[in-house]
């Protein structure tokens, strides 16, 4: 296995904030960085085109524009511009981080950004770019906030709890937001440098974090959490000596076995009521369904599921997306080769299609048959999706626990970000559809037939669903008993997705 040249940063407490608080003072925030660089600048970087932020920084004295320079875009700077920038860290401190090399003009070793939601700023370190180095990535190189873990970030439910598991924390940007609803946090990786990278981004930023080396579970047998996260290493990768093999992505297994694994193993390490949140990719097979494929993971556990495939691509898409990863571009023969391996193995055993999605477990905290729930949403959710995952769960569990019975007995109200639409034709008595479309969440759509619009539209926490399913059996002339069990199914779906509570 190949590794970058360099060693991960690292420093003492005392060094370390002397950073942070240059950092704040500067300040460099994800703010601040989106005002220097302006919006065309800005998403031309996530488009990793740097040349507009190269011109929206040259020449700038503004220290947030001197630390992009060095720390994203890779590009040297003057000594004392960096200087300047990081006043109580001096010149000197930010080499004896590990941070810049040395000379008149420096250059970043590392990748050090802002990232942040609405209630924190952090600084995340991690390796330099393709981008900033305009070399294909090493194999042992440490990625630093993507799609998929701003993605993991956003679905994570975050109830308080006591103990806590980042496995394969990577750079350690989970392990940031775990700080804010738990009382200890577990983070693993197989890669020893990774582990550097979250050890430097954790004291960066005053987050307490035992850290430990080790693949998958091994680093934490015999233990159990009540929360564990995890963004593996899940891209399905032929297992070829002429295919390299990143630390960041591929966990060395055929196939989707890695999560396949990680989900058969959940169970003994979630404590009672625990919940797992993380991300996959399944391989499908000529004729078989995505439900059948996961749901076979589930199989002889004892785990409440709830699975959202997000994304489906065929063979040929999947292996040009991870073909171009690492810095290989079309036309030449380092990306054919990899394309052809990738479509090689896949027709070898069969794969036709790959998909996407998050995994959302729960060790059922009574004795209870397990909630399974495997459906295909691709379109897009709110921001964060988290609050909606810990409603959805506790939903979930709630029904599981409660007969038909105890569902009517209770006053519910429809949700108020859920509104209703209603399709007829001109002369008609009822309508030809109805429907409920949620705002937030999932923004789900849940079509009605008219006697559960009926029920539903009286639904406002007053009476109990009981009372209006009688109501409604007087008013439209129907069985009670024939109300009840058209309408309880669909309620039953509507608690679930959160559009009735």
């Amino acid at each position: 296995m190949t590794t970058p040249a360099t060693p991960a940063p690292a420093g003492s407490p005392a060094q370390l904030a002397a950073l942070r608080e240059d950092l704040r003072a500067a300040p460099y925030t994800v703010d601040r960085v989106e005002q220097v660089l302006g919006p065309v600048a800005e998403a031309a970087l996530h488009r990793e085109q740097p040349l507009p932020a190269d011109l929206a920084t040259r020449g700038s004295e503004d220290p947030v524009a001197t630390l992009l320079r060095v720390f994203v875009l890779g590009l040297p700077v003057s000594a004392a511009a960096l200087a300047a920038a990081l006043p109580r860290t001096g010149v000197r401190g930010v080499q004896a981080l590990g941070l810049v090399g040395q000379g008149s003009r420096v250059s970043g070793l590392c990748d050090l950004r802002p990232y942040g939601e609405d209630q924190h700023t952090w600084w995340v370190a991690s390796d330099l770019t393709e981008t900033a180095t305009g070399r294909a990535l090493g194999t042992g190189h440490v990625l630093g906030v993507g799609g998929a873990s701003t993605t993991l970030a956003s679905w994570t439910p975050r109830p308080r709890v006591r103990r806590a598991l980042d496995l394969g924390t990577g750079c350690g940007v989970q392990s940031l937001h775990l700080a804010g609803h738990t009382s200890h946090r577990v983070a693993t990786d197989l890669s020893a440098r990774a582990l550097d990278f979250a050890r430097f981004t954790a004291g960066l930023n005053e987050v307490e974090l035992d850290l430990r080396a080790g693949s998958l579970w091994e680093p934490v047998a015999g233990e159990e959490f009540d929360l564990v996260v995890s963004n593996p290493p899940f891209v399905i990768t032929p297992r070829r000596a002429d295919v390299p093999v990143y630390d960041y992505r591929d966990g060395g297994a055929t196939g989707d076995e890695v999560v396949a694994g990680l989900v058969r193993g959940m169970e003994s390490h979630l404590a009672p009521g625990g919940i797992a949140q993380l991300l996959g990719n399944w391989e499908l097979r000529s004729g078989e369904s995505w439900q059948e494929h996961v749901s076979g993971w589930l199989e002889g556990t004892g785990l409440d599921a709830w699975v959202v495939q997000r994304d489906m691509q065929d063979v040929a898409e999947y292996a040009e997306t991870w073909a171009r990863d690492g810095g290989h571009r079309p036309g030449t023969a380092g990306f054919d080769g990899l394309y052809e391996a990738w479509l090689s193995d896949f027709a070898a055993r069969g794969v036709e299609r790959v998909g996407f999605g998050v995994l959302t477990l729960q060790r059922p905290g009574q004795d209870r048959a397990p909630w399974r729930v495997l459906e295909h949403l691709p379109s897009p959710t709110a921001v964060p999706m988290g609050p909606t995952v810990l409603a959805e769960v506790r939903a979930r569990t709630w029904l599981a626990l409660h007969s038909d019975d105890e569902v009517l007995s209770v006053p519910w109200s429809v949700a108020d970000d859920v509104g209703e639409e209603r399709v007829g034709y001109p002369g008609a008595p009822d309508p030809a559809v109805i429907r409920l479309r949620q705002g937030g969440g999932l923004r789900r759509v849940e079509q009605l037939d008219t006697l559960t619009a009926a029920v539903v539209g009286a639904c406002d926490g007053d009476l109990s669903a009981a009372q209006i399913v009688q109501a409604v059996a007087v008013l439209t002339d129907v069985d009670a008993g024939e109300v009840k069990a058209q309408v309880v199914p669909r309620l039953r779906r509507l608690i679930a997705g959160g559009l009735m509570h």
